[in-house]
This record gives structure tokens, sequence and C-alpha cells, in this order.
């Protein structure tokens, strides 16, 4: 079935507050795209967000973004007053999230909701902690000790606890009770709120595409629980770690720093910790696209005391084994492959062999030196369409930028003229294409240029991950300009 989606993830939503939550725009985003005929909201990961603020390098797989959780809704719930809300002050910017503010202060005024809140029967709180029990103790103690130890590395702290002595883990447990609770009580209002977002959601036949990424850091509650799984030395070091190689745009290649999975002992669990993931993202989306899935079928490996990704050399990973063991155990999941990069025959087979829909995105199109797979008459109907991906230039911003043979070439091609706009001109070339899904950056629709961009990869700054559209930006006018070219194309 044709369909189409907007890319807008929950910190760039609009509101008071210094950060989109899961609260009253959250909402009315949702109205929002069913006034336009989307069928689909797609978001970036969940997850709580560490050194630089990426929602790709996060505490935990399973755990949620504290800061998305919404005060005005503890302040409804009796859990918070408007003052203690009011009383700071997030960002200095409606355009710009100030992440600096909220790690400063959000602990603080979520503290003091914890603080009403345990003098409350629950039961549902406690049903929660029993239900998660696989992975919650564990990010709980983890964020407690990164609290006591001023937000250090595990790699840095005492050995008992690096090494997870079970003595000294029962004595921070009792000694951290207090902090543990506060985590579980985080997770527990992330949880309820994004399961009461995700029914009205549902309740609008607005389906969730969520983002699982392919790697964890190092610091993180899942290698420091789990070191077994991982590529990591006897004293718990990485011994090779993750990144792209050399390409004509980074002469040095990227280097993620991301410890690398031991796929062997993945396999021999059935790949259990990684099926635990997707069952637990199953709960929360109803479609999952699945980050850097070239690196299921080969990853590059550089050696871990290297600087750059320049030494790295191919590893086979687990391919259709793994896709396999997924089916089996999420048969009723649906996936899309991020297969973007270099691409190789045999990652293009994995892909077509797992069934899942592949990526196309527009702005990788129109480069005048050569011809393209980015073109749409090259697109089959099991792909899904993208103008442009949170790592990408805007399309205005494109258009800004590009060189003038690529800018001519899409002229030509999509039959792009002043009257129409060359961005809405791009979309609808996008919303026209073959491909059975089409998803388009928000900042696309608003019409946005650099500005707006979501990240820079390879780079740390306070750009990245920042934007925020601001309060009279998505309106009812605009939902139904989209709606008109949605439904001129068959995606209604």
């Amino acid at each position: 079935m044709r369909a189409s989606g907007i890319l807008m993830h929950v910190t760039s939503l609009p509101g008071a507050g210094g950060v989109g939550t899961m609260g009253k725009a959250a909402y009315r985003f949702v109205d929002f795209l069913e006034r336009a005929g989307q069928r689909y909201w797609q978001i970036l990961p969940l997850s709580p967000t560490g050194y630089g603020d990426s929602p790709y390098q996060s505490f935990s797989a399973f755990a949620g973004n504290h800061y998305l959780i919404d005060l005005e809704t503890l302040v409804e719930e009796g859990l918070l007053r408007q003052e203690e809300v009011d009383e700071v002050v997030w960002s200095q910017r409606p355009d710009r999230v100030d992440f600096g503010t909220l790690y400063r202060h959000r602990c603080p005024v979520l503290y003091k909701a914890y603080e009403r809140f345990i003098g409350m029967p629950n039961r549902a709180f406690h049903q929660f902690v029993q239900q998660e029990k696989e992975w919650l103790p564990d990010y709980g103690l983890f964020m407690a000790l990164k609290e006591a130890f001023s937000g250090a590395d595990w790699s840095t702290w005492p050995d008992g606890l690096r090494l997870r002595d079970p003595e000294t883990l029962r004595t921070y447990q009792e000694k951290l009770k207090y902090s543990i609770a506060f985590q579980y009580f985080l997770q527990f209002q992330f949880f309820r709120q994004w399961k009461r977002l995700r029914e009205y959601a549902k309740s609008k036949h607005v389906r969730i595409i969520g983002d699982v990424p392919i790697y964890v850091p190092l610091d993180s509650a899942d290698v420091w629980a789990s070191p077994e799984l991982f590529q990591l030395d006897e004293d718990r070091k990485p011994k090779l770690v993750a990144g792209v190689p050399p390409d004509a745009f980074t002469a040095d290649g990227q280097l993620w720093g991301n410890p690398l999975y031991h796929w062997e002992k993945m396999k021999a669990t059935g790949y259990a910790w990684w099926l635990r993931r997707l069952k637990a993202a199953a709960g929360m989306y109803d479609m999952v696209r699945l980050d850097h899935f070239r690196g299921f079928e080969s990853y590059w490996a550089v050696p871990a005391q290297d600087k750059t990704a320049r030494n790295g050399h191919w590893v086979k990973g687990p391919g259709m084994d793994f896709v396999a063991a997924i089916r089996r155990s999420l048969p009723d999941l649906e996936f899309i492959a991020e297969d973007l990069g270099y691409l190789t025959p045999e990652v293009r087979q994995l892909r077509r062999d797992s069934g899942y829909p592949g990526m196309k995105v527009l702005e990788f199109a129109f480069d005048s030196r050569e011809p393209s797979d980015y073109l749409p008459h090259c697109y089959t109907r099991e792909s899904v369409c993208y103008t442009g991906t949170h790592d990408n230039l805007t399309l205005q911003q494109w258009f800004d930028e590009a060189g003038p043979e690529d800018v001519a070439y899409a002229k030509q091609y999509m039959g792009l003229n002043a009257e129409e706009g060359m961005v809405w001109g791009m979309i609808r070339g996008g919303m026209s294409s073959v491909s059975d899904l089409f998803v388009a950056q928000m900042q696309d629709y608003l019409g946005l240029g650099g500005e707006a961009r979501m990240n820079f990869p390879g780079t740390l700054s306070n750009k990245n991950w920042t934007w925020r559209a601001e309060d009279g930006m998505i309106t009812d006018k605009l939902a139904d300009k989209i709606r008109e070219m949605t439904a001129l194309y068959g995606r209604v």
C-alpha cells in the first residue's frame, strides 16, 4: 500500500521546557499528520543521550530518554508545581535545544516529582519494575554509579565495580538504593507517557517508525553488564572499534569508536541480546529502521588505539543467519534496512534476501558526473524514498550549496520551476515515485535551510541534534497543502 510520512524527532517539537517532549505538542503533531494524510511518523532513537547529545550514542539500548518526559503532564498529575518548572530558564532560543541546561537542571526538577511519587501507593510502578527486570536493574545501578562518580566512564571505576564483583555490586546497590529507585521512576514515567502517545497515534491511524542504532557505545549499561558479548580484552578494553573506511569525502574514514560485537558468542546464545533489544523496539514502534544494515554483512574493524579509521579492515558479520533469527522471533515486526554507504554485491544480496525495503535518498541522485542508483526511475516498489535523512542537508540547503551542474541536473530531471518552488518540486518527485513509502523531513516541508540541519556527521558541536520547530510553524494550512499532494499521488 502506498503511503507517506514525515521525519521529525521528538526533541524537535515546539513548546515550553527547552526541548520537545511527549506532551501536548506531540499530540498536536499527530493531529497534523492525520490532517496531512500522513500515515507514518518517523523519529530518531529515544534512548538517553550521553556525550555529544547524539541519540545514536546512548547509555542504554533499552532505556528511554528522561529529557522527553513532559513536565506539564507531571504538573497536571500533582507531581510537580508549575513554579518549580518555570523557575528554570530552559533555553535562550525557541529554535534550539540547550542540552547543557537540560543536563544541569532536568534531573533536579524530576527529583522533586519523585519525592512526591514515592509517598503514593502505585501498583503500576512495581509491575513495571518487575516487567523490565532483564535490563532495568543493571541500568538503574549503572546510572546511579555514574552520578556517584561525577559522570565518569565505567572503565575508570574501581575494579570491583568495573569488573562487576558480586559482593561490590551488592554493597553499592544498598548504598545507592534511593538513586537507583529514582532511575526506575524516570523509566516508568517515560514509558507511561510514550505508551499514551503511541496509543493516541494509533487512534489517528498514524504508525511510528523507530530507529535502532547498530552499535552501542563503550560507556553504556549494555557493555558494562554484558562484556562477554563484545570484542574486549581481559581488562575489558576494546580490541577493535567500529568505523567506516576512507572514501571520496573523508580521506581518513570515520572513526566511530564503538566496541564491536562478538558475533560468535552472540550466535551461541541464539542472538538473545539482539532479539531482546528488537522485541523491546517492537513494543514501542510499528516499524523499525535498522541502522547501518551493511554492518550485518561485513563491518569495518579498526585497531582500538588508532586515531583514524584508515587502518581498519573488513570482517564478515552474521549475515542471513542473524536475519533468519529475527524472522523466527519477530515475524510481524516490519523493518527498513538503512542500506546507505559503501554497498557491495554481498550487501545488496543480503538486503534482497532479508526482504526488508532499502532506502533511496533524493539528494544523492543528482551527481552530474555519473549516473546514480538514487534516480527515481531506478526505484522498485519495495523501497522507501527520502528527501534526505537526519545526517543530510535540508533540501533548501542542498539547492543553496550543491554545485551548479548538480542543481541544473535536478531541474532538468524533475522539471523544477520557480513557480512551484524548487523544494516543493523535489518533494513532488519523491511523492510521485514508485516507492511504497515516501518520507520527507519536516524541515523540508517548512522550506528551512542549513540552520535547521539536524546533524553534521563526524563532528561535535552545539548545532548537532538541537534544531526545534517554533510555535506557529506547523499549521493547518501546511497540512492541507501536504494532503493535497499526498492524495494526488495515491498515498492517502
